[in-house]
C-alpha cells in the first residue's frame, strides 16, 4: 500500500492470508481531508477478506466525515461486492475516468 494526501493505491492480494495487517493499520485518513481515494489497479487477487476490509475502510471514513471513493476495482472485486449487495454502498468504480 502506498498512500499520500488524500488518496493511496492498494496492491498484490487481498484475500484472508494478507489483510490483517491492513486491518489493524485502518485506512490513512489524515486531518482535513475530505474526500480519499483508494486506487486498486495493482491488486492481483481478491476474496471474501477484500470486501470486509473495504466495508472497515469506509466505516472508518464515515467516522471522520471522508468521502472514500474505491477506483479502478478489478472485476472480481466488483463481483464479490455485488454478490454480498454492497457495490452501491461502497463507492466502486472499475475505473477511474469518472472519480
Amino acid at each position: 500500500m502506498d498512500s499520500g494526501g488524500n488518496s493511496m493505491r492498494a496492491s498484490g492480494r487481498l484475500t484472508m492470508a494478507t489483510v490483517a495487517d491492513l486491518f489493524r493499520k485502518g485506512v490513512p485518513l489524515k486531518e482535513g481531508v475530505t474526500d480519499f481515494v483508494v486506487d486498486m489497479a495493482q491488486v492481483d487477487a481478491v476474496d471474501s477478506a477484500a470486501v470486509s476490509l473495504m466495508l472497515v475502510w469506509l466505516r472508518a471514513a464515515q467516522r471522520s466525515k471522508v468521502k472514500l471513493t474505491f477506483i479502478n476495482v478489478p472485476e472480481n472485486l466488483l463481483s464479490l461486492a455485488n454478490l454480498y449487495g454492497v457495490a452501491e454502498s461502497l463507492s466502486l468504480r472499475v475505473d477511474s475516468a469518472n472519480a
